[in-house]
């Protein structure tokens, strides 16, 4: 497969109209990172677009990527875009430590506030359901003829249960990242910034909350202490376990159309069928816990206030 970097070196080095070096970054799943370093000492992150990517699902369209990586930089918390290329985006270069699950665990209170400024920001012009893409990838799956893991049928309708549940009393939607792995979260002198708006959309809340959660293994201690950092009270964190859950579902097939459907990206060698195998233990596991039905009832009854 050709090098999607290379592939447009030399349109950003005339973009750039100065010799530049580009450098891999390794990490992301999906489309192709470079860092590109000018002589002069400018720097910059180039993003290339896989379109199998969109086609399969896992992202949405690079124009609608574009303008809510727009959106977020107005709300001061994702990266400037600094130039636009066919198939792809250079941008501002995010000094700062990017955070492994450890450091998202001790920084709850710098992520939420982020997720505060994401949110408070311009609205995005597409709308994002994890039920929705539940179902989608659902669809890609048995028209594919792609393996589910064992026993993924039978904990559907909890999943639905959940989905009844959670809109008894919706929360109003917010522009959400909706794709809070750690590595997508710099800590940086003025605060966390978050980067990468390949599954970005407006979107309850609490979603974007239990997804963090999820992908930084929260127990739910740690939860409820998300949960107060971002609204003040623990009133919301039935809402965000339940969000952790589908999170874990829905993202195992994002792993299942990945490996049936790309074959290949950004990081070659990762194993897709273990990450899905993993999640779904994940969100088994918290199905079938005493507290499941409790969860459920605290998001049925009528809010405080």
């Amino acid at each position: 497969m050709p090098d999607p970097v290379g592939d447009v070196r030399d349109v950003v080095a005339g973009w750039a109209g100065r010799p530049l070096t580009f450098t891999r970054i390794t990490g992301g799943l999906s489309h192709h990172v470079a860092r590109i370093d000018s002589a002069d000492g400018e720097r910059w992150i180039l993003r290339v677009l896989d379109p199998r990517i969109t086609e399969a699902g896992l992202g949405i369209p690079l124009d609608q990527e574009i303008a809510n990586t727009v959106a977020a930089a107005a709300a001061g918390v994702g990266p400037r875009v600094v130039h636009v290329l066919p198939g792809a985006l250079v941008l501002e270069y995010v000094e700062g430590v990017t955070l492994d699950v450890p450091a998202v665990a001790a920084r709850i209170e710098e992520v939420a506030a982020a997720c505060r400024r994401l949110h408070a920001g311009p609205r995005f012009g597409n709308d994002f359901s994890i039920f929705r893409t539940l179902r989608d990838y659902l669809a890609r799956c048995r028209a594919h003829d792609l393996a589910l893991p064992a026993g993924f049928e039978d904990v559907l309708p909890l999943a639905y249960e959940v989905e009844a549940a959670l809109a008894r009393r919706p929360l109003p939607s917010v522009p959400c990242h909706n794709d809070l792995i750690c590595g997508n979260l710099i800590a940086t002198g003025d605060g966390v910034r978050i980067v990468d708006y390949q599954l970005s959309g407006n979107n309850d809340p609490c979603f974007e909350l239990g997804d963090i959660a999820a992908e930084a293994g929260f127990d739910p201690g740690q939860v409820v202490r998300l949960t107060r950092a971002y609204f003040g009270d623990d009133e919301h964190v039935p809402r965000v376990r339940l969000n952790l859950i589908m999170a874990n579902l829905t993202w195992t097939l994002w792993f299942v159309v990945h490996q049936g459907l790309v074959r290949s990206g950004a990081m070659p060698g990762f194993d897709y069928s273990a990450e899905a195998a993993g999640k779904f233990a994940q969100a088994v596991r918290d199905l079938g816990d005493p507290s499941f039905g409790r969860l459920l009832d605290g998001v049925r009854k009528p809010r405080t206030g």
